[in-house]
């Protein structure tokens, strides 16, 4: 089923991503569902990786893609803003937290999340439960299915 989804102030922000077919997948997803995505740099890749070039496909509208040169920068222009940060080392799971439709949600990097020192700067930090055997979900996999319900929430899904 397709509608046309009202672009919200929903974003999804990835720290310093190193997988470009998460990456690529990521950002069809956020077309799909009408949600931003901010890029915080460096990659681990470049976007003429034909990795990333073949899941993004036709996806890949900059309009709804911001590019930060690094976290400095963007946590400067998120000053005023909520960040929820998706981390196994949360404690409260997403589905008990009540977003809002200007949150940005951010996910760390594959390899490595993200570092502590910004594990400090974000009061919000959230888990998505899963069998305490398993390491981690996919990030394509967590942006999707976080994504999926803070929409859902704000009832634009």
């Amino acid at each position: 089923m397709t509608q046309n989804l009202t672009i919200s102030g929903l974003k999804i922000a990835l720290y310093e991503p190193d997988i470009p077919q998460n990456t690529a997948a990521i950002i069809r997803t956020c077309a799909c569902l009408g949600a931003k995505l901010e890029i915080i740099e460096p990659c681990g890749f470049l976007m003429s990786d034909k990795r990333f070039k073949r899941v993004v496909m036709d996806y890949m509208d900059l309009k709804q893609i911001e590019f930060y040169q690094s976290s400095e920068k963007f946590f400067e222009k998120k000053q005023n803003q909520r960040i929820v940060l998706m981390t196994t080392k949360g404690s409260l799971s997403y589905t008990k937290f009540k977003f809002n439709s200007d949150d940005t949600i951010l996910f760390g990097r594959e390899s490595a999340g993200v570092p502590e020192r910004v594990h400090k700067l974000i009061k919000d930090r959230l888990k998505i439960p899963m069998n305490d055997k398993a390491r981690s979900l996919n990030i394509a996999s967590s942006v999707a299915i976080v994504l999926a319900e803070s929409l859902r929430q704000i009832k634009l899904i």
